[in-house]
């Protein structure tokens, strides 16, 4: 039996056993916890699910109301863990709820999940940070600081957009920040220069070919996704790859921009998205050539899905990794998991080993930053 099939009769067996477990892994408990950073202010839900059989998984949400737990208890409770690709409550926790029954149908299985979902397809994961700060001084100590903390690859934000379309003035203070960062950071460090979908369709086909000479490795959102026809004239006019996705919910928009050739980058937000969704994108974006990047701006759980999620796709490009500028902030995200899973060594990030997710979460810490649900 060669190595393909080996790894297939792998799999097979795995979600063989899955399925069998899942007789017994009926969901008894859902519990939230909003919780918030108190420096940078960023806040995101943790569900905690526990089956009859005992089993706890873990996942994350952008947010909970009081209103869409109940439903999600009411859709979940008495349900199979392993259902974990199909269930839906019909809310915005059910991304994170994905993640928690993933997390314990492959504890059923004593296996990590990357490898439920198929991996893993690589050992360790390429990780991108985001810079802090609104001069280029500022983005200067914070790409020091991320150096030093193992990241060589930051997402970069553009200048103040001040008004609808921008001018040559604009244009020079895109290339002075780049400069910047370049000369800063050196020529083994990596950039994306973040639009943020705040530019015009003209305005960004300006920075994209003001920006070729630094080579980032691509332009992220940097005009709303709203005509394709105008997207479609930025990526012939500019070599600098274009990434789109953080904020697009319709999957049929991924399709249309894959149909078209003009994204090179698919970028669907972890907390919006979800693993089993964002593994459906990828497998059409591979048939297309064109690489996965996920957005993620939460907490530590879903850092250690998102990792799990690289080690699955074959296209996967590089994980972005919260990275806060407030010490009050990191050691908060330290307190939430027993594993140090947003650990980065020379640019990049570790998988988890143990099984389902591979982390322990702290709920003395979780009742510590606890916030009431709305």
């Amino acid at each position: 039996m060669n190595v393909r099939r080996q790894k297939l009769a792998h799999v097979i067996a795995l979600q063989t056993a899955a399925a069998n477990a899942g007789k017994d892994h009926l969901v008894a408990e859902v519990q939230a916890y909003p919780l918030r950073e108190p420096g940078s202010g960023r806040s995101y839900a943790v569900l905690r699910v526990r089956t009859r059989s005992g089993l706890t998984g873990w996942g994350e949400c952008a947010h909970v109301t009081a209103t869409d737990l109940d439903k999600a208890r009411r859709a979940l409770i008495g349900k199979p863990a392993t259902s974990y690709a199909v269930v839906s409550s019909g809310t915005e926790l059910d991304d994170g709820l994905n993640m928690a029954l993933l997390d314990i149908t492959a504890k059923a299985c004593s296996a990590p999940a990357y490898r439920l979902l198929g991996g893993p397809t690589r050992f360790k994961a390429r990780a991108l940070a985001t810079l802090h700060g609104a001069t280029d001084a500022e983005l200067t100590k914070s790409l020091q600081d991320g150096i030093a903390a193992g990241y060589r690859a930051f997402q970069v934000p553009l200048p103040p957009v001040t008004a609808r379309n921008q001018g040559q003035a604009f244009d020079r203070a895109v290339r002075s920040r780049m400069q910047a960062m370049r000369s800063a950071g050196g020529n083994t460090i990596d950039f994306v220069l973040d639009g943020s979908a705040a530019l015009t369709a003209g305005d960004a086909a300006s920075v994209a070919a003001s920006v070729e000479a630094f080579h980032p490795l691509w332009l992220n959102e940097p005009c709303p996704v709203t005509n394709l026809k105008t997207i479609r004239k930025i990526s012939s006019e500019t070599v600098t790859p274009l990434g789109f996705g953080r904020d697009v919910d319709d999957a049929s928009v991924y399709q249309d921009l894959l149909r078209e050739g003009i994204v090179d980058v698919l970028r669907p937000d972890l907390a919006r998205t979800g693993i089993s969704r964002i593994r459906q994108i990828a497998t059409l974006a591979e048939t297309y050539y064109v690489a996965v990047a996920p957005h993620h701006d939460g907490g530590p759980v879903a850092t250690a899905a998102a990792l799990h999620l690289a080690a699955s796709l074959p296209n996967f490009f590089i994980q972005q990794i919260p990275w806060r500028a407030a010490e009050a902030d990191r050691r908060m995200r330290a307190e939430l998991v027993s594993q140090p899973v947003e650990t980065v060594r020379d640019g990049f990030a570790e998988l988890p080993q143990g099984a389902g997710l591979g982390i322990e979460v702290n709920e003395k810490a979780l009742e510590k930053y606890k916030e009431a649900a709305a």
